[in-house]
């Protein structure tokens, strides 16, 4: 059995978790250690620690935080913000996390995903997509891979891209809708099922979680293998037992 996972998400800018829409407006809410070490106890899968603007400052995330963060929890945690190269990733596994997750240097290098998938093991390399929508004058959708945070477009329409990521030895996608993240509108689910139909490791399907129903809209019409969220978490809307309960109740298997 293929257990789906639900992943809280630490948006960290300056040493602080914040949350935001559209990839804007941010709001402070707490201590990336004290919030992981909340996470963990409540039964989450992994954990994403992102620190948002790394990438845009030149700089990877800051390894001190991440070992905070790593020593207040027993979960995987997954690493991503800034990261350029084999140096950089070699320093956060010593700093303790699991993965680690490349954006915007996979789209400037995209062979430093084979050589890290070759240093460090596929399982370990996770590439973040953030993706817009675009609607054409006849209705139809295509979406268009961003970098640096949200910031630049690419060209590289999303399916296009996560085959070549596939290709050259991601072993996740994190996918991200632009569109939907901080909504709490539900999962850009056509997004996610198009990357997911494409490519055939797990898909992390990201932004837009508000209702229970989205987190099993995600894995049933979706196709997504895990979903991560955010401010439904941190505000405590739902607790992480309560979405695993909902999906355990809708015939999605999950580790309780």
């Amino acid at each position: 059995m293929s257990w789906k996972r639900v992943i809280p998400c630490l948006d960290v800018q300056n040493g602080r978790v914040v949350k935001g829409v559209n990839f804007g407006d941010l709001r402070d809410v707490g201590d990336p250690a004290e919030q992981a070490a909340f996470y963990d106890r409540e039964g989450a899968d992994e954990l994403v620690f992102l620190d948002i603007t790394a990438s845009h400052e030149g700089r990877r995330a800051l390894p001190e935080s991440i070992r905070q963060t790593v020593q207040a929890i027993s979960i995987p945690l997954i690493v991503g913000g800034g990261i350029g190269s084999l140096e950089d990733m070699e320093a956060i596994f010593a700093a303790g996390a699991s993965k680690v997750s490349i954006n915007t240097a996979a789209l400037v290098n995209p062979d430093l995903i084979s050589q890290a998938a070759g240093v460090f093991g596929r399982e370990r390399i996770i590439v973040a997509v953030d993706a817009k929508r675009t609607v054409g004058p006849d209705g139809s959708c295509h979406w268009e891979v961003y970098a640096r945070g949200g910031r630049t477009a690419t060209g590289w329409e999303v399916g296009d891209w996560a085959e070549k990521v596939y290709s050259l030895g991601a072993g996740e996608i994190l996918l991200t809708s632009m569109d939907s993240d901080g909504t709490r509108d539900g999962y850009d689910n056509e997004l996610n099922r198009l990357v997911a139909e494409r490519v055939p490791i797990p898909i992390i399907a990201s932004g837009g979680a508000g209702e229970l129903e989205h987190f099993r809209d995600a894995f049933l019409s979706g196709k997504a293998d895990a979903v991560l969220a955010a401010s439904l978490f941190h505000f405590r809307t739902y607790s992480i037992r309560e979405v695993k309960e909902y999906l355990q109740g809708a015939g999605i298997p999950v580790r309780l």
